[in-house]
């Protein structure tokens, strides 16, 4: 029986790549001389902390280019809302996701099902698993997930007849 599964994964090591390059910019530049601006990333969270908030909201701006430039998807960043810190600095915490939530994957198997599609989706943990009977449905699916028009990247693996 015909499958492929639908993941959410972001390659931490472009994102390493892409921070590395944002901050780097941001040590030559002239408007952020003599600045305390700085990004800093553990595990799946990025911190920028920034003097302003005009100079963070820049810090974003490189961070999505440097992003698009390493073939990340910008969609995989969860933007936080800037808070305070010390002195009069601004912080933001941007969380890179990973996998998809229980609440998407149940929105796009009840599409799969409100589109009659021929096909089953089961819910694995942080992926889904679609299957059904031909491969011209498998790829019907494919084409009607695309559609949708989510905000977080999907990638579709392990198809097999």
């Amino acid at each position: 029986m015909p499958s492929f599964d639908i993941v959410s994964r972001t390659d931490l090591a472009e994102v390493d790549n892409a921070v590395q390059g944002a901050a780097r910019e941001i040590a030559t530049r002239y408007d952020f001389k003599g600045s305390n601006c700085s990004y800093e990333r553990k595990e799946e969270t990025l911190t920028l902390k920034a003097d302003d908030d005009y100079k963070l909201q820049q810090m974003q701006e490189l961070l999505r280019g440097y992003m698009v430039r390493r073939k990340v998807e910008v969609g995989a960043l969860d933007f936080g809302k800037p808070e305070a810190a010390s002195g009069s600095s601004v912080r933001q915490v941007v969380t890179v996701k990973q996998g998809i939530e229980r609440e998407l994957a149940q929105k796009i198997v009840k599409e799969i099902k409100g589109a009659k599609m021929k096909v089953q989706a089961a819910i694995q943990g942080d992926e889904l698993r679609i299957s059904g009977k031909k491969r011209d449905d498998l790829q019907k699916t494919i084409d009607l997930i695309k559609g949708l028009k989510l905000d977080q990247p999907l990638q579709y693996l392990n198809f097999r007849d």
